[in-house]
Parts: C-alpha cells; sequence; structure tokens
C-alpha cells in the first residue's frame, strides 16, 4: 500500500539538507532540548518514588500498618482481638504493645519518651527492628530483666551506650505520706536501633511487654494490638472490614491515617516536580515552532508548485505536521531511551559521579538516605511520553497553517 504524499514529503523535508542550515540547527537543538526535558522528567520522578519507598519502609519499620487500641487507652483480652483479627483476609500478623510516655535519666542528662512494650518474638512479624538494630540485639528484652533498647539519637543525648544503666520515670505517681513520688526503675541498656527517622530514633525506647505492664501497673492489659497486612495499600479497606468484624470497642487507625500529611506532601511535592520539569518539555516543544517557521519560509517556492500541482491547504498544513511532529518524536524517543537507562543506573551513575568529583553528594553524617534510591514506575513513563508527545503535536498546529495560507503566486513572485 502506497503511504500518502503528504507523509513522504514530510519525511524527506526532516532529512533533506536545506539551504539555511541555520533551520538544521534549531532543528538539532529542539531534539535535544525534549530529549533533555523527557530524560530530566523521568529521572527525577524515579528518584522521587525511591525516596518515597524508602521513608515509607523506614516508618512502617517502626509504626504497623493498622494499629488497634483500646477506646479508655487499654485492652483487656488482646489474645481475642488479635484472634479476631488474623482471620481477616490480607492479615498477615498481629502483636500486643504497651505504649506510654516516660522520661529517662542518666547521670546529669533527662530526656523524654515514648516507652513501648513489646514481645519480642511476636514484634518480629510486624515491625522491623532487629535489621536495623546498630547495638546489642532484641533478644535481651526478657520477662523481668528489666532491659531496654533505645534509639540511636535518643542513646546519644542520654550519652549511654550498651551496658549502662538508665532509670524510667512513669508518669503515674505513688502516693506517700510525704505526697506524691514519682515511679522509678532502672533498667539496662541491652541494644540500639537507627531507623533513619528522627522521630523514632530521638524519642523511643523498647522493653518487655511484661517490664512495661508492671512499670505502668497495668496488669496484664496492654495497650492495644499491632497489626501486619500482605498488601499496605490496602489498610483503609481493611480497617473498615476489621471494624465490622471486632465484637471489641476498640479504636482502628491504620498508617495512611498516621501519617497522612507526610505522604500528602510528597506526592504534592512529586506532583509540582512534574509541572514544573514538564516546563522544559513545552520550552523545547515550543522550539519547534520557530524551526517550522524557518522551514516554512525556506520552503515557500516549493509550498507554490505544490498548490499549483494541486496540493490542497490542509494537505501542505499535514506536511509540516509530519515534519515537526518527527522531529519531537525523535527527541521523545532518545529521552526515554537516557531517562529510563540513568533511572535504572542511579545506583552505579551517582558513585561514578562521586569519584570523578571527589566529594559526597549525600553524606551520612547529614542525609539518612545516604544513597539516591530510584524507582521506575512505567505509568510515570508513559504519562510523561504522552504528555510530551501532545506538547510536539500543538507546537506544530501555528507553522502549519500558516504554510497552508501561503499564496502561490506571491511566493513565485521572484523566483
Amino acid at each position: 500500500m502506497a503511504l500518502p504524499y503528504e507523509l513522504l514529503i514530510g519525511l524527506r523535508y526532516t532529512r533533506a539538507k536545506r539551504r539555511n542550515q541555520f533551520v538544521s540547527f534549531i532543528s538539532m537543538i529542539s531534539m535535544l532540548g525534549i530529549a533533555l526535558g523527557v530524560t530530566a522528567l523521568i529521572v527525577v520522578l524515579s528518584v522521587m518514588n525511591g525516596f518515597q519507598t524508602e521513608l515509607r519502609g523506614r516508618i512502617l519499620a517502626v509504626v504497623s500498618h493498622v494499629q488497634i487500641s483500646g477506646a479508655s487507652g487499654e485492652m483487656g483480652d488482646w489474645q481475642h482481638v488479635a484472634e479476631q483479627s488474623v482471620q481477616q483476609p490480607g492479615v498477615v500478623a498481629a502483636a500486643p504493645y504497651v505504649q506510654a510516655q516516660g522520661m529517662l535519666s542518666y547521670e546529669q542528662s533527662v530526656r523524654g519518651t515514648m516507652v513501648r512494650g513489646i514481645l519480642p518474638d511476636l514484634e518480629d512479624k510486624v515491625a522491623d527492628f532487629r535489621s536495623n538494630m546498630k547495638k546489642g540485639s532484641l533478644d535481651t528484652l526478657v520477662p523481668d530483666a528489666f532491659n531496654i533498647v533505645l534509639g540511636s539519637e535518643l542513646a546519644r543525648a542520654l550519652a549511654v551506650s550498651v551496658g549502662d544503666k538508665v532509670t524510667v520515670i512513669a508518669p503515674q505517681g505513688s502516693v506517700t505520706p510525704a505526697g506524691i513520688v514519682p515511679r522509678l526503675k532502672s533498667f539496662t541498656v541491652t541494644g540500639i536501633f537507627e531507623v533513619g527517622m528522627f522521630e523514632y530514633d530521638s524519642g523511643l525506647a523498647l522493653i518487655h511487654m511484661t517490664d512495661a505492664q508492671r512499670l505502668y501497673r497495668m496488669e496484664d492489659r496492654v495497650s492495644g494490638v499491632r497489626l501486619k497486612l500482605e498488601d499496605l495499600f490496602k489498610a483503609p479497606y481493611i480497617v473498615q472490614q476489621l471494624a465490622t468484624r471486632l465484637d471489641t470497642e476498640a479504636y482502628i487507625s491504620d498508617w495512611t491515617r498516621s501519617h497522612a500529611n507526610f505522604f500528602r506532601a510528597v506526592a504534592i511535592e512529586k506532583n509540582m516536580m512534574f509541572i514544573i520539569l514538564s516546563l522544559i518539555v513545552a520550552v523545547a516543544a515550543f522550539n519547534i515552532v520557530s524551526t517550522l517557521v524557518m522551514a516554512v519560509t525556506d520552503k515557500q517556492a516549493d509550498i507554490a508548485i505544490l498548490r499549483t500541482l494541486g496540493a490542497s491547504p490542509g494537505s501542505i498544513m499535514s506536511i509540516f505536521m509530519v515534519q515537526g511532529a518527527l522531529i519531537g518524536f525523535i527527541g521523545l524517543g532518545l529521552g526515554v531511551l537516557g531517562g529510563v537507562t540513568l533511572a535504572l543506573n542511579v545506583d552505579v551513575v551517582v558513585p561514578f559521579i562521586e569519584r570523578v568529583l571527589g566529594t559526597q553528594l549525600m553524606s551520612k553524617e547529614v542525609y539518612y538516605i545516604s544513597n539516591l534510591p530510584s524507582e521506575l514506575q512505567w505509568r510515570d513513563v508513559i504519562t510523561i511520553t504522552a504528555v510530551s508527545f501532545v506538547l510536539s503535536l500543538v507546537a506544530t498546529i501555528y507553522p502549519s497553517w500558516r504554510a497552508s495560507r501561503v499564496n502561490p503566486a506571491e511566493a513565485l513572485r521572484y523566483e
């Protein structure tokens, strides 16, 4: 089947040598501009996806996917709640916890913190403290041993290390003839963890759940139950299902609620970066306008001859739209290829740049995430490709329309 002559002429104009070499130069600049813009968009969005996934993983290493807490702050029959919860499809594991405020004292240093009582074996199924231990072990948390595991920033603020003894001060006091005296208990530091989130590294201490129940006089009660899900993005749905399944009065929340503002801010930032970087593509795409305007001027005689041979204004318009679309398509193809390649090899490219520059772009002393994580999502690539191609097509409309309005008699007057 023969191709339409508009397509054949448009392709020929794109690769043909022009009398005005500046037009070819502008065409090349337009292609490179679109390629660089698309590459930047893909790489930046992939890195932001990587950061979002990394931060979400670090947060959920401490915060459970779903948390069920007693309506009055305490829960009696937690085993029954845990059993009912794990029967819900999508729930992988459940673990009880005791959580209360406390104050840690060591020598002249005093710091407020959140004290969480856990059962290490069950906690491993809903959180990831064990892989984030910098010193010591989570297995040292045994009943009646009164051992404690601190966050790295909290340990640094108190100037304590493994083996030191800290005093835990509970806010609930004991009534004595001398007045209300706060309850004090000495704990031995047996571990230090670092999850990479300052909020938890500086304000969380772990003890065994039995010790926490004794310290806060909770007998056999707990604060609630923490759940781990098979798919963390189904947390809101599973919360709704649990609300109808549980026969215990309790408050149920999920990670999307407890950190809604944080993840909403990350999503807004990603959208704004997409819009800002799309302007780079738009600027490059509209360079096609100047390219085609000069091409139309360069091909005035050709346009006039085609019109005298019977070409319609629509055909002339199609010829130059093909030429502009091909410029955008080539630049888009180069950009997608470069962007996908860089996004998939950020872990190789960044260390190479650091070696060349002789510096570390993200120092471990400053940033908790010392390497650039990248997560390529093909949905983003498809969106970027579609937006860039539409911009390229829009940029061809006006110059092509101008070409279709060329008067053959005026164009051939001085030929």
